[in-house]
């Protein structure tokens, strides 16, 4: 029987605290891969740490990053977005998800294989996750669910060290369509090995049951499953 612990841990990044959460099954003590979970806009919220709840109970060791800041919970939309445009597409978004990736290697007593490690993320955490993967983070892969694809240097995806991922609904109006396109000509260029699937009849947030704005956020359980199995897959085989 699974024993999930699960417990904030608090770092610092240029003297600013920062509170991730770790989850790992304490019932067996063979090491296992570890996950770095990115968030979506609402940050390390308890929908996030339910997510990796789940995904901690298949064996993994979950981190739920913090790019945000120890103090920085946003309670509502208009929160969010402050928050998450005060970090896309600055030098601090990679900096801090490295910070939570050494936190997370760090931890004493943990049943972590650190030589078997990938990022996943929703949302501004799907984005997050590639960034991530861009800045050469010492990953086997980098999965995107319903996250924006653009970057400030396409050129950055050279430095992409594992496999990526994106798992995207084909109706996101959250997502421009042209970002599909310069996407795979990115990793294209890059020489990535990566894969791109669009789920028919998907909007925005399709893995979120709380999503309920149909046509712009809408949960979508037969997607989730799909999308779920997906990275399940790659991971097997990443860290096989």
């Amino acid at each position: 029987m699974s024993q999930i612990i699960n417990r904030p841990v608090r770092y610092e990044v240029d003297g600013q605290p920062f509170e991730g959460q770790l989850l790992y099954d304490d019932s067996r003590q063979t090491p296992r891969p570890g996950l770095l979970l990115a968030p979506n806009w609402m940050g390390a919220s308890a929908g996030a740490i339910e997510i990796a709840q789940r995904v901690a109970e298949r064996g993994y060791v979950v981190f739920v990053a913090d790019v945000y800041g120890a103090g920085v919970r946003p309670q509502n939309h208009d929160e969010a977005g402050a928050a998450m445009m005060s970090v896309k597409g600055k030098p601090a978004l990679r900096q801090r998800l490295q910070a939570s990736l050494d936190s997370l290697k760090a931890q004493p007593g943990v049943p972590l294989d650190p030589s078997r490690l990938a990022v996943f993320g929703f949302c501004f955490g799907g984005h997050c996750a590639l960034e991530f993967a861009r800045d050469g983070a010492p990953i086997k892969a980098a999965i995107s669910f319903h996250g924006t694809l653009d970057t400030a240097n396409p050129a950055d995806a050279q430095n992409i060290r594992g496999a990526v991922l994106v798992l995207d609904g084909a109706l996101d109006p959250l997502v421009p369509r042209e970002q599909l396109t310069g996407f795979v000509a990115e990793m294209n260029a890059a020489g990535v090995d990566w894969q791109l699937t669009s789920y028919g009849g998907a909007a925005h947030s399709f893995t979120d049951p709380q999503a309920q704005i149909p046509g712009k956020m809408q949960y979508d359980a037969k997607v989730s499953r799909r999308a779920f199995a997906a990275m399940y897959d790659l991971l097997d085989e990443v860290f096989a």
